[in-house]
């Protein structure tokens, strides 16, 4: 019996260790290798992704420069290629834009002038830019608002984005042009900016215009609105129904200012590539307008406007003391104003 109970304590606390299975173990490193691959291998992966995308991209911008236009050397300083903040000019992006600014005074057919302009698929003239006062309260807000026009990024019902070929705006010579000529002139000159020049010969139609669009600011005589251009006879009809009474005495004192003002614009933007046109010129003679479009180096179009003259007649039908006006500028150099040319 005690040799029974010696053997059986002998035999239970003489247990040999189980010996680990030589498989599994491989098994096991050979699990942790490979998930330790796959994560070594995932980041490696992500990285050259990323790498060659930026090396991809980078190749694009250099392998991709816009071909040289054939143009003469005069002409470089005035060809551009503008890259808006707002979209993309996608296949339009080498397409060379040309900058340009008509500067005129009220009433002298720049409104007409304009939509002649944007009749045009290529040209983008934005209108009376500056007729907002805060625009113009400085030189630096009227630099920060030529270059958004410059740079496409000026949004009106003018703009033709991707493809525009030429834009511009239309800008008064009472709206800070003369007050900060200097730093005007000059962003001109380093932008590459063109300026058309817009006047009116005959000042005393001029005048009436200015006097009856006045009129009508308060009076609104079409059913309450507003109108400072029409697009239908009948409209135009209504408008030139008043009559503006002209102050003779100071009547001949007012258009030579109108001309020393001018002749000032003249002289602080020579030095800025330009042209010189005159509304009636244009009105006569619609060739005028090819001058425009090779000036402005767009394709010749047909330009049209829907605008309708509201002054059609002569000039005595138009104003309350027309007689007065007679004597005032009979004998004088601007007597040929009183019979001037109109569109019938």
């Amino acid at each position: 019996m005690a040799e029974d109970l010696c053997s059986f304590t002998k035999d239970t606390f003489n247990l040999k260790s189980p010996k680990k299975s030589p498989l599994v173990l491989r098994m096991l490193v050979l699990v942790f290798v490979m998930v330790c691959g796959v994560y070594i291998c995932s980041v490696c992966v992500k990285q050259i992704s990323a790498r060659t995308k930026s090396e991809f991209l980078n190749v694009q911008v250099i392998e991709r420069p816009c071909p040289v236009p054939n143009i003469e050397p005069w002409e470089i300083p005035y060809v551009h290629y503008p890259k808006p903040k707002t979209y993309s000019r996608a296949e339009c992006a080498c397409n060379p834009v040309r900058y340009f600014a008509i500067l005129s005074m009220q009433r002298s057919g720049s409104g007409w002038f304009e939509t002649l302009l944007n009749n045009h698929t290529n040209i983008s003239s934005n209108g009376e830019v500056f007729s907002v006062k805060v625009r113009r309260s400085n030189a630096s807000t009227i630099v920060e608002t030529l270059d958004k026009i410059y740079n496409l990024d000026w949004f009106s019902s003018a703009s033709k984005n991707e493809c525009t070929a030429a834009v511009g705006l239309k800008w008064m010579l009472n709206q800070g042009l003369l007050q900060h000529h200097e730093e005007i002139a000059e962003y001109f000159r380093t932008r590459g900016v063109s300026a058309i020049f817009l006047f009116r010969r005959n000042q005393l139609r001029r005048m009436i215009s200015v006097l009856a669009n006045s009129y009508d600011r308060n009076a609104k005589l079409l059913n309450g609105t507003h109108k400072s251009h029409v697009h239908s006879p009948h409209e135009a009809e209504i408008l030139a129904r008043y009559k503006p009474i002209i102050n003779a005495t100071l009547l001949i004192r007012d258009m030579k200012q109108v001309e020393d003002t001018q002749t000032k614009a003249l002289e602080y933007f020579k030095s800025t590539r330009h042209i010189i046109v005159y509304y009636e010129d244009i009105l006569k003679n619609h060739t005028k307008l090819a001058d425009i479009q090779e000036f402005l180096k767009v394709p010749q179009r047909d330009l049209r406007s829907r605008q309708v003259k509201i002054h059609r007649g002569p000039l005595a039908n138009y104003v309350e003391n027309w007689d007065d006006v007679q004597k005032a500028l009979k004998g004088t150099q601007y007597e040929s104003f009183l019979h001037g040319e109109y569109r019938k």
